[in-house]
């Protein structure tokens, strides 16, 4: 099997299962991207060095306790002490990890257990959110489907454009193969598939359409390149090989992993 026939495989099975959670029903949204958070935490684990079992510990918590209100049928009133015993557990849990680290090793230790927690399970957690900003709460699975045809379209068009017309480098020093051409390509294409996404997934104005085509253009690539900076200062291509010809799923999450919590923020400042 050629590379070329094995990615546009394994790349259509990945759309597909994730299409397919989306839009069956909210419980199989939640657990597909509670599987998805873990295995990002795992590649990030390992790309940064940190030997530890907190961050999964933190993750697990973080993600109860941030999408309880979601699964079960829980008093609005009670989110503030969920989130109170949430901050406590974090905490409480960082900072016993630091016990079972080398003595010279504390602060870089703890630090790169923050690290996963702002990095890969806040922004996975805050993206769970993004179907239940509505003004009834519900789940509207079109409005995280719609996030991520923006992010696949600005995504393919970047490295379209990019590919045939690029000249001028982003920013050469961390992600060398991209261009200003590719951002300015992909950011345009965005922009015109959110009348596409608005005329048929109307739970959302195209004003917000728009506003969320925006996100994903700006902060879709700095999550890239934030990426590429780590894979970097590990000296590895791809965060692991589980997709076959696509890398790994860190690498097929940066985008969103850093323009989901911008979305969020614009969804809960707009309802």
């Amino acid at each position: 099997m050629s590379t070329i026939v094995k990615r546009a495989l394994s790349g259509l099975v990945f759309v597909s299962i994730l299409v397919f959670c989306i839009l069956f029903n909210k419980i199989t949204f939640i657990s597909l991207f509670f599987l998805l958070m873990m295995v990002c935490l795992f590649e990030f684990k390992r790309m940064i060095g940190l030997k530890s079992v907190f961050p999964y510990l933190i993750g697990i918590l973080f993600f109860i306790f941030g999408n309880i209100l979601n699964v079960e049928d829980v008093p609005s009133k009670s989110i503030y002490t969920y989130a109170g015993v949430l901050l406590f557990l974090v905490i409480f849990s960082s900072f016993a990890s630091i016990l079972f680290a080398k003595k010279e090793e504390v602060i870089s230790h703890l630090g790169k257990i923050f690290l996963t927690v702002v990095y890969i399970v806040a922004p996975f957690t805050l993206m769970v959110q993004i179907p239940f900003l509505n003004g009834s709460f519900e789940y509207v699975n079109t409005t995280i489907l719609g996030v991520f045809i923006l992010i696949w379209v600005n995504d393919s068009f970047a490295y379209l454009v990019g590919k045939n017309i690029g000249k001028r480098k982003l920013l050469e020093r961390i992600s060398p193969n991209k261009t200003q051409e590719g951002f300015l390509g992909g950011l345009v294409f965005t922009f015109i598939a959110c009348f596409f996404v608005a005329k048929y997934f109307t739970d959302l104005p195209l004003v917000h359409w728009f506003s969320i085509a925006g996100i994903v253009s700006i902060f879709g690539v700095l999550g890239d390149l934030i990426e590429s900076m780590f894979k970097r200062q590990a000296g590895v291509k791809d965060s692991s090989n589980f997709i076959p010809g696509h890398g790994g799923f860190l690498d097929r999450f940066d985008s969103v992993i850093f323009a989901a919590p911008f979305i969020f923020i614009y969804l809960q400042l707009v309802h």
